[in-house]
């Protein structure tokens, strides 16, 4: 990664920040890519005693500094259990108690951060959790996957902890579960055991960067290699991915000044699209995405096409191909919370049944968890999608920092 700071322009503005720039590439077609800005700290799954500063009945809510003058929504609902490092009164939450909490949600916009008491710890197979005492299961399991892990993990103790298993677990043996999962009590007791002894507003557990995340994530183990042209960088992912011989060998150094990866990747190019509102779909119809406060709205329209088949017929291959790409899309756009689609009406009820199907399948492809909801009476199509990181427009800004760029693929 360059370590220039002078502004460049370009025709996204002139843009001084610098960025990681991590992307995914699947048979030389761009899946997933996310910048994260290297002079801002990212709090995200941070952990931080806390003090209460204030409480909104009316609203179930209380807000809670974890810095100086960083104020993070609470929900008292979602929040029975508090892990008390200082505690002022009598009612279960107090103005001026200090509490353990770490950040869920980052904040958006005018939203402020959201902070939870249930703490988790990730690891490549598990999510170890802190209030929910329970062991849990990822969607992306079958049954048969589900009866074989839990076999495995019958012997292990589960010490007052929760345990979510994650996708990657299928591919584990029962050493290397074991091995994480004592990893993930051990650092979780300590932190619990060193908490009352520290002070207001002290971070005691930061998450890692979040380029790092995609090595723990559920499609690693198909990763064929894993490059990046900025020395700390590949330090950090060696490191990272020191336990696992596999990644190692899959990691390589990419060592060309002249020209950087996002150039290699034509990356500026893929940018230039995906902040369009307007995607064309190669039958010459088209879809509008248009990101709003509340949801987003993605819009499909017949365009430049032309079928030679009755009207519904040819609605229904339109809704078929734009489907296709709008899965793509909210993946490679990282579109999350509600999404309303407007399919061309189709008039049989059978097409519908077709459309969504597909639909369907086609949004499994996510490692994110989609919940399809379904078709309204307006022929509105709703979906919701987990909120892991923030959108492609709000990461960038609608700006494109690769005049900096460098970064990594994987």
């Amino acid at each position: 990664m360059e370590k220039s700071t002078q502004e460049q322009p370009n025709k996204f503005g002139n843009i001084s920040r610098k960025f990681v720039v991590s992307a995914l590439f699947e048979k030389s077609v761009l899946k997933e890519i996310n910048f994260d800005p290297i002079e801002e700290t990212d709090i995200l799954s941070n952990i931080y005693i806390g003090r209460v500063e204030n409480i909104v009945k009316n609203i179930q809510a209380a807000f809670i500094e974890i810095e100086k003058g960083l104020k993070c929504y609470y929900s008292l609902e979602d929040n029975e259990n508090p892990i008390f490092t200082k505690k002022n009164g009598k009612n279960n939450l107090n103005i001026g108690d200090e509490l353990l909490v770490q950040v869920s949600k980052e904040a958006i916009k005018t939203k402020a951060a959201v902070v939870s008491s249930n703490l988790n710890f990730k690891g490549k197979y598990f999510i170890l959790t802190t209030e929910i005492q329970k062991i849990g299961y990822s969607n992306k399991l079958d049954k048969k996957q589900k009866s074989k892990l839990q076999n495995l993990l019958q012997d292990f103790k589960m010490d007052s902890f929760g345990m979510i298993v994650r996708t990657n677990a299928q591919s584990a043996s029962k050493e290397q579960l074991e091995m994480e999962w004592n990893h993930l009590k051990t650092l979780c007791s300590e932190l619990l055991e060193k908490a009352p002894y520290r002070t207001c507003f002290s971070l005691l557990y930061q998450a890692n960067p979040k380029y790092l995340e995609p090595l723990n994530s559920s499609y690693c183990n198909d990763i064929d290699e894993i490059i990046t042209d900025d020395e700390n960088i590949y330090r950090e992912l060696k490191e990272y991915s020191n336990k696992e011989q596999s990644l190692i060998e899959k990691l390589k150094f990419y060592d060309d000044k002249l020209l950087p990866l996002v150039k290699l990747y034509s990356i500026e190019k893929h940018m230039d699209s995906i902040l369009k509102e307007r995607v064309w779909l190669k039958s010459g119809a088209y879809i509008i995405i248009q990101p709003t406060e509340a949801f987003v709205s993605i819009d499909v329209n017949t365009g430049k096409f032309v079928g030679k088949k009755r009207l519904q017929e040819t609605f229904l291959k339109i809704n078929l191909e734009a489907a296709e790409e709008i899965a793509k899309q909210i993946r490679l756009r990282n579109l999350s919370g509600i999404c309303v689609i407007d399919f061309i009406d189709l008039e049989r009820e059978e097409d519908k049944k077709v459309l969504m199907n597909s639909f369907k399948k086609y949004l499994e492809l996510d490692p994110i968890p989609i919940h399809l909801v379904g078709m309204s009476k307006l022929n509105l199509v709703e979906l919701t999608r987990k909120k892991i990181r923030k959108s492609i427009y709000e990461q960038v800004s609608i700006k494109c920092p690769l005049c900096h760029g460098n970064g990594y693929l994987y």
